[in-house]
């Protein structure tokens, strides 16, 4: 999958760029784009039609127009460019409301950057679900992917796994070509029997499948590819 291309709203310019700077540490994700009113993100997404711009970081409280006025316009427009909302607003009013116009994620001001990542890679986890070719097999793969843009995919990882490196494996993975372990340790940096170990993890948590390689001299090689 290519990078998520994202555009902040972020009115504060520090905060503009302290967000900019946090989506660019996350791996996957792209900033094409940063605007500090309404006028000017609603101008940036029409501009840039031929490409689209995947996520809006939309903060609410903008100088000439409330973030929510944007995603209805957004919506009103045709468009159906994902929205993270990230504000200080806590009025549960405004939260139901961004629900119901397909706010993805709310992430309240002041936050970590541990938060934040958490989000954009909720968010991939479950774009990368969305954008697969075909048709879903049964419920509870609908029930998956929205598990993990709601946060209810979680797993705790098994002893010597880590969240930054099973990102990266993730990353490897593409739904059209499966990987073997080889090909994920020479992409990744890690050793093949720990691109292993990360492949059967997610074999086990449902997010990547196990199928023979056939075609090499020799007894089938494994390869994975994600679900």
């Amino acid at each position: 999958m290519t990078d998520i291309r994202v555009l902040v709203v972020e009115d504060e310019p520090l905060l503009a760029e302290a967000h900019k700077a946090y989506t660019e540490r996350v791996p996957g994700f792209v900033v094409v784009g940063v605007a500090h009113t309404a006028q000017e993100a609603m101008a940036a997404l029409r501009h840039r039609a031929g490409e689209d711009v995947d996520l809006v970081l939309l903060d609410f409280r903008l100088p000439d127009l409330h973030g929510l006025d944007v995603c209805r316009a957004l919506r009103a427009a045709g468009s159906s460019v994902d929205v993270l909302a990230v504000t200080s607003a806590r009025d549960l009013a405004v939260v139901r409301t961004a629900v119901s116009l397909g706010v993805t994620h709310y992430l309240l001001k002041p936050f970590t950057f541990a938060a934040f990542r958490d989000k954009l890679e909720r968010y991939a986890d479950y774009r990368r679900q969305a954008l697969a070719e075909g048709e879903v097999a049964a419920q509870h793969e609908v029930d998956r992917m929205f598990a993990t843009l709601r946060g209810a995919a979680r797993h705790t990882l098994p002893k010597g796994l880590d969240e930054q490196t099973l990102h990266r494996v993730l990353a490897v993975l593409s739904p059209g070509a499966g990987r073997s372990a080889t090909e994920v340790s020479q992409q990744t940096g890690i050793s093949r029997v720990t691109a292993r170990r990360y492949l059967e993890y997610l074999v086990t948590v449902e997010r990547a499948v196990r199928t023979p390689r056939y075609g090499t001299p020799g007894r089938p090689e494994v390869e994975y590819r994600p679900v």
